[in-house]
């Protein structure tokens, strides 16, 4: 019989965490405690030991000395002796991680010293033989603006995940056999599951190493600057983004190059292409790795070495975010500084992967309150909720705002690629404004001030508002596809540092997605320097560059067939040219159309040539409206309709954007015959 699990916390350990740790730190220990019963015995010692980890150990501080005598008498040796292992030696860094390794032979004693230097996990080097199985293609694996995304269900098919990664370690080439990967996903259901198919896949493909994040977590952000910092051949992240996680929802799987950026067109159509004839995968079935516990885990794969290093999931894209930002200054502007009152933030992480993040950063590194952060423990469901953070499904933070306890206040997707502002009383920033904001104020971001702004971008879609502000400074433009992978050969080329999407994404060429935390970081800096409240500097850039109304209406899972359909019959008024200067009306307000088109994009860079990306309606004064079919979803159609309309007035500049929009809303509903064609009557979200 296996030997008896210990009761986890020891009584001695617990006296003194409990006088120094934080409440939910204790409550991640127990959680992890819990989740045991999934591994095998071979590493339950490692994983009761491992629980004293480095959250705890750092919040120990001057007690840590105290800690270590008691859990050396008392700890370590009940662990040891519970699992049969007398002799123990705990190394690693006193303040990041604490591993076992089996005594030096001939050691009589259980020595449980702390060492120096980094924590190493325990050497595997198994000789393990990979095989090769046939398979099957299957229809629809086409990845889409970013990645592949499925009902779980579906990639849980036999050989579904297998097929695809395949494709995706194929396409590589030259560059697969021996280089280093990063993995890593939102946490959300499925996850670990894939993790340990992708590793065992790089083992038997010839990858050298793989980046894990612990327990498989890692934001998209941080996948992307982890890419870059290491200078590996690209990551493999495991999101659908803002759908919704669970068993009966959604998973996802995208490639980022080695710029840390999605793959191009180029990139995602071979994918594809591959997808269509495969015959067969490669897998080292055999091969076990324990992803919960930080250190490197040393395996022999067909002769070959193959290496898994479980990596601190937010340890460096926290240091990155502490070279681009003033911290001092926002811990400043949370706390009150020079006479100024504390400013009272609420950050909610929907319960997705941004969760150790908001805690390390904001509560930790910033040292806002305990309650300025909610739902940032991460969940497979997302706690049942869409993880999207947007005025309707984060409505417990628009809630809570509007009560006015708090001055800023800020959401997350559920990889943390996508964030929502607001400020007091829930006065909600439109993406298209918030990025317009940052790229007018980047003097308030250290990163900005030492290296420069080259230029400024927005994907199509988004409200035009960055473009008043690119043109006063005399910089360049450009307008891109929806896909962040667009942004990326801008920014190589040394032609982009800001620019953001419509749909709740902002970034700069820090890395090559869009990210939540860092947008929120650059609002707050903005607010450091400039000593004042997010409504005031809207309404400051309001006077200075006019007001670009804008709104988005999403339809989503609605029915593929009649939205082709219809946006079959809106590129055909593209080509009719009695439709230029045609007149149309509503609610006493006229527009007259100066072009229809289906927007066609051509990389300054490499020439590569993306079209029908979706149809512009564009008025003679300014104003116009895009309808397109979302690539995001996992099944159905979600129509997107966004329309933008310019105010030069300052008498306008306070009102309701759904006011002002109202009249070209339902001018472009009945030009497109939207609620004909998808029997919808009303948007399932408005932004």
């Amino acid at each position: 019989m296996p030997p008896r699990r210990p009761q986890f916390p020891y009584p001695d350990i617990m006296k003194i965490m409990r006088r120094n740790v934080p409440a939910y730190i204790i409550a991640d220990l127990n959680a992890r405690h819990r989740s045991l019963g999934q591994h095998n015995n071979n590493l339950m010692g490692i994983e009761v030991i491992n629980l004293i980890h480095r959250d705890i150990i750092t919040h120990l501080g001057p007690d840590f000395d105290t800690f270590e005598r008691k859990v050396k008498i008392k700890g370590w040796r009940s662990l040891a002796q519970a699992f049969g292992r007398q002799q123990l030696i705990v190394s690693g860094c006193r303040k990041c991680c604490l591993w076992p390794r089996q005594s030096q032979p001939g050691r009589g004693r259980t020595d449980t010293r702390l060492q120096g230097g980094h924590g190493v996990a325990p050497s595997i080097n198994m000789a393990l033989t990979s095989v090769t199985k046939s398979t099957k293609p299957f229809d629809g694996q086409k990845p889409g603006t970013s990645g592949l995304r499925k009902a779980v269900k579906v990639f849980q098919q036999p050989n579904y995940t297998e097929n695809f990664v395949q494709c995706i370690l194929s396409a590589m080439e030259g560059a697969l056999p021996g280089c280093t990967l990063v993995v890593g996903g939102d946490g959300r259901y499925f996850g670990k599951q894939a993790v340990d198919i992708i590793v065992k896949m790089c083992a038997a493909n010839g990858v050298r190493k793989c980046l894990v994040g612990q327990n498989g977590i890692l934001s998209t952000p941080c996948v992307s600057c982890i890419i870059r910092k290491y200078k590996t051949a690209g990551g493999i992240v495991l999101t659908a983004s803002h759908n919704p996680g669970g068993p009966d929802a959604d998973f996802g799987i995208k490639f980022n190059i080695s710029n840390g950026g999605p793959a191009p067109d180029g990139v995602t159509n071979k994918i594809y292409s591959l997808t269509q004839s495969l015959a067969e995968y490669k897998i080292c079935p055999d091969l076990k790795c324990d992803i919960a516990t930080i250190g490197t885990q040393e395996f022999q794969v067909d002769g070959k070495p193959f290496t898994v290093e479980v990596v601190d999931s937010v340890a460096d894209y926290v240091a990155y975010m502490k070279e681009i930002f003033d911290f001092n200054a926002i811990k400043g502007l949370l706390h009150g500084a020079d006479g100024n009152p504390p400013l009272k933030v609420l950050i909610n992480a929907m319960h997705g992967v941004t969760g150790p993040y908001v805690r390390r950063i904001f509560l930790e590194e910033l040292g806002a309150s305990p309650d300025s952060a909610v739902n940032i423990v991460p969940l497979e469901d997302f706690g049942g909720h869409h993880p999207d953070p947007n005025l309707t499904y984060a409505a417990d933070l628009v809630k809570a705002m509007k009560e006015g306890e708090f001055g800023f206040g800020a959401a997350f997707d559920g990889d943390g690629d996508r964030n929502m502002i607001l400020g007091y009383k829930a006065f909600f920033v439109t993406p298209s404004d918030s990025v317009a904001v940052i790229a007018d104020n980047t003097d308030c971001i250290p990163y900005f001030k030492k290296n420069g702004v080259k230029g400024l971008a927005r994907s199509m879609p988004t409200g035009c508002a960055i473009d008043r502000v690119a043109a006063k400074k005399g910089m360049e433009i450009f307008e891109v596809p929806t896909g962040w992978k667009y942004f990326g050969n801008l920014m190589d080329a040394g032609r982009l540092s800001i620019c953001g999407e419509e749909s709740f994404g902002t970034g700069s060429d820090h890395i090559r997605e869009k990210d939540g935390i860092w947008a929120v970081l650059a609002w707050l800096s903005i607010l450091a320097v400039r000593k004042t409240t997010v409504e005031k500097v809207l309404l400051n850039h309001w006077q200075t560059y006019g007001r670009n109304f804008f709104t988005r209406y999403d339809y989503e899972n609605c029915e593929s067939d009649p939205c082709n359909a219809m946006m079959a019959a809106l590129d055909a008024m593209s080509g009719d040219a009695a439709m230029v200067g045609k007149e149309l009306s509503h609610g006493g307000k006229t527009y007259k159309i100066a072009k229809i088109d289906n927007f066609e994009y051509t990389d300054p860079i490499d020439g590569a040539v993306a079209k029908k990306q979706g149809v512009r309606i564009l008025m003679s004064d300014g104003s116009r409206a895009v309808m397109r079919l979302s690539g995001t979803g996992s099944s159905g159609a979600t129509v997107r309709m966004y329309i933008e309309s310019y105010e030069s007035d300052p008498s306008t500049y306070t009102k309701d954007a759904q006011e002002v929009l109202k009249p070209l809303v339902e001018i472009t509903i009945n030009l497109s015959q939207l609620r004909e064609r998808t029997g919808r009557q009303e948007p399932t979200v408005i932004t």
